[in-house]
């Protein structure tokens, strides 16, 4: 089928109400189709809806379910794999139940939590739990393997640092520390392959998935035999890798009977969720920057080319043979909103803080609540709070921890746009990012942080409010493959956050304080302090 005209190209933004986060949906009979269902199992639920051609969602064809991982001290992390697959067999039992569905939709997209890791058996049952990108226990097989290679050599061949959230040092840890697991495991997979290994008898990799594990090599797209050998795991224990337009055919007849609604529909290997983020929002090039704020966090830029050299800050995960995601990551930050809730008890007040004029005296808070990925990659590292006096009172503390989430995405924005710009010489069509979209659930309740965004960034930030915008861009990538001649709607955006210039002194002195107490916090390997743009 054709491609999308439009694709490719970043579009103009549909300017909503700030307080109307509904609007961007249509009712059922008002929908062109073909339809895509699509699936989402993200940090904190796993969710669903149904959207149109144009990746309009479909107003009422939705459905969610909460969960939360498993976690201690140790820096386990983990969720029942066959819990993942209940939730979105539940999810499907209830949007696509409606009768006026049957015939009309056409694909089925999943997209995940990135670097998730299940193994199974012979007979494709659960060995282990599902463990997740913040399981921290591999640390020192991190720091083994670190002493092994050269890291900036293994960050260029897959586009990721080694670095406890990827599955090299995962695989050392679990053949070390769980050897009967590991020996009864036939197959390892990621949570979506799971899901769909479950349902439909037969699962693939998405490229996006495998790029996430740190054993893709980029270039070529195929697992690298020099970090199969490093994580001393077998190829044939992995999936074969599919391209996103590449639909596993042939769903069994009882997948069918379950969801009738679904019979005509192709299914496609899962996504990572950061990459269905990037385009839901309207990041489908490199002139758009999308920020997400979630359980996690990230920037990122998407590219229509594999860049020749990655900053060491940052990570680039193949998408298809034409187009990479250029961005770095941020393991806390609603995670760092609730631990400032669960801990100063000041759900109420945190838009106050969060809107409020920054102010002398706010103590230095570097976020690393379960460990750093960009821009130093320090697994093992630890919140630090500094300038704390008899006069920081628990507002003070919530604001030093937004504060340094914002100079941590600030650093990543750093590398990132000086990188996306440099990636372009020589193309004769030079082109710099123009615009920073954010979007998330933190983002929309706590709307000052957009502000404080686009103060320390010294760029204007533009708001993406509408619900979903994950599920809309895993069904926009299913759409490039089944819908033809129907281009995607504009996502909506608010009315631009504008950078305060008079706080500019404020940012700069955060930003230098944050670097100053960096080297304390992470030990393992320390990068200088990014400087800010748009200084």
């Amino acid at each position: 089928m054709a491609k999308h005209p439009k694709h490719g190209i970043a579009p103009r933004p549909v300017i909503l109400a700030p307080t109307d986060r509904t609007a961007f949906a249509v009712d059922l009979a008002e929908a062109q189709d073909p339809l895509v269902m699509a699936l989402d199992v993200g940090s904190t639920a796993t969710r669903g809806s149904v959207h149109d051609a144009r990746g309009i969602p479909v107003r009422g064809f939705r459905h969610k379910i909460p969960h939360a991982f498993t976690t201690g001290t140790d820096g386990t992390s983990t969720i029942d794999p066959d819990q993942v697959v209940e939730e979105l067999a539940r999810v499907l039992d209830v949007v696509t139940l409606h009768p006026d569905l049957t015939g009309r939709i056409t694909a089925v997209a999943l997209d995940t939590f990135a670097s998730s890791l299940v193994g199974v058996d012979a007979r494709g049952r659960a060995t282990t739990p599902c463990f997740t990108y913040a399981d921290r226990r591999s640390a020192p097989q991190l720091a083994t393997l670190r002493r092994e290679v050269d890291e900036a050599e293994i960050q260029q061949l897959t586009g990721a640092r080694l670095h406890t959230s990827y599955l090299t040092p995962r695989f050392r840890w679990l053949r070390e520390t769980h050897p009967q697991e590991f020996g009864r495991t036939v197959r390892w997979l990621s949570i979506g392959e799971y899901a769909e290994l479950t349902w439909l008898g037969r699962t693939a990799a998405g490229t996006s998935t495998a790029a996430w594990t740190g054993l893709l090599d980029r270039r070529t797209g195929d697992w690298s035999e020099r970090m199969l050998d490093l994580a001393r795991v077998d190829r044939a224990a992995l999936s074969d890798i599919a391209a996103p337009n590449a639909p596993m055919r042939g769903v069994p007849h009882v997948t069918n009977s379950r969801w009738p609604a679904l019979a005509d529909a192709a299914w496609f290997p899962a996504i990572a969720d950061g990459l269905g983020a990037n385009l839901g929002s309207g990041g489908t090039d490199g002139t758009t920057l999308v920020t997400s704020m979630a359980t996690s966090g990230a920037m990122r830029v998407l590219l229509h080319h594999q860049p020749d050299e990655i900053p060491s800050g940052l990570w680039c995960y193949r998408i298809d043979d034409r187009r990479a995601l250029l961005g770095g990551a941020l393991n806390d930050v609603g995670r760092a909103v609730e631990w400032i809730g669960r801990t100063m008890a000041l759900d109420t007040d945190l838009p106050t803080i969060a809107s409020a004029a920054p102010a002398p005296g706010t103590p230095t808070v570097l976020p690393f609540f379960s460990g750093e990925r960009s821009t130093g990659w320090a697994g093992s590292a630890r919140a630090l709070l500094a300038d704390v006096s008899a006069a920081s009172d628990g507002a003070a503390l919530a604001r030093g921890v937004l504060e340094g989430l914002v100079v941590s995405y600030a650093r990543v924005a750093a590398q990132l746009v000086e990188a996306a710009e440099d990636s372009r010489q020589g193309e004769g069509n030079r082109r710099t990012v123009e615009r920073v979209v954010v979007a998330g659930r933190v983002s929309q309740d706590l709307p000052g942080l957009r502000q404080m965004l686009a103060d320390c960034l010294g760029r204007p930030v533009l708001p993406a409010t509408f619900k979903r915008s994950t599920l809309r861009g895993t069904a926009l990538l299913a759409a490039e493959t089944v819908v033809s001649g129907t281009p995607p709607a504009d996502p909506p955006l608010e009315e631009a956050c504008v950078p305060h210039r008079e706080h500019r002194a404020h940012w700069d002195a955060v930003a230098e304080r944050f670097g100053n107490l960096y080297p304390s916090t992470t030990r393992e390997n320390p990068t200088a302090p990014a400087a800010l743009p748009g200084r």
